[in-house]
């Protein structure tokens, strides 16, 4: 998901700037971060036995965002509504 953050983001820099690719940038390089984070804690809940249920939950939690974060800022590049 991170790689396409990144593909996504270089598309944008190559258009004409403007206040919508501003927002797309930024947007979806949090969204890569919050990828990230989510891996990051799914990892760590394979590897800590004693949290696992707590950070299993909370990479789930911050994957959906990213998900729905995602099809927000694909839907404002698509349709242009920015």
């Amino acid at each position: 998901m991170v790689g396409v953050c990144i593909m996504v983001i270089s598309i944008v820099k190559t258009m004409s700037p403007g206040l919508t690719n501003y927002l797309i940038d930024k947007g979806l390089a949090i969204d890569s971060l919050l990828f990230m984070i989510s891996a990051l804690l799914s990892f760590s809940s394979i590897r800590i036995d004693n949290a696992s249920e707590t950070l299993e939950r909370w990479a789930e939690i911050i994957f959906l965002l990213g998900l729905f974060s995602m099809t927000l800022i694909t839907i404002i590049f698509s349709f242009e509504i920015v």
